[in-house]
């Protein structure tokens, strides 16, 4: 599997969120500020199913690309599905969940932007 282009892989994910009416997602860019991935991607559903099919057709479609996951969490509760994709980490929020975590605020240093299809 070859490397995909950050720009790339954060869109691909996105536009899969958006596809199965992810709420409020916000990518936000990392680079320079930390080592732990290129960009954040934070989204949020208001069902642990939503959550779920959110999270699996993020994975199909990266999958589709030869985007190869790396890390997996909390799919079985699905308040909080963290994907690992190395140089793009996905949080899927129940809302409640996100608004308790607050990423976008965590990381406000962090220039942000909001997806809209």
């Amino acid at each position: 599997m070859g490397r995909i282009d950050p720009e790339r892989l954060v869109d691909l994910a996105a536009q899969a969120a958006w596809e199965v009416k992810a709420h409020n997602p916000v990518i936000l860019d990392l680079r320079g500020i930390s080592s732990l991935a290129d960009h954040f991607l934070i989204c949020s559903a208001h069902s642990d199913r939503h959550v779920r099919a959110i999270a699996d057709h993020i994975g199909e479609c990266l999958e589709k690309a030869q985007v190869r996951m790396h890390h997996r969490e909390g799919y079985p509760e699905a308040r909080w599905i963290l994907l690992d994709y190395h140089d793009l980490i996905i949080h899927i929020f129940h809302a409640e969940t996100r608004r308790y975590y607050n990423l976008e605020w965590l990381w406000g240093d962090a220039p942000q932007r909001e997806y809209r299809g």
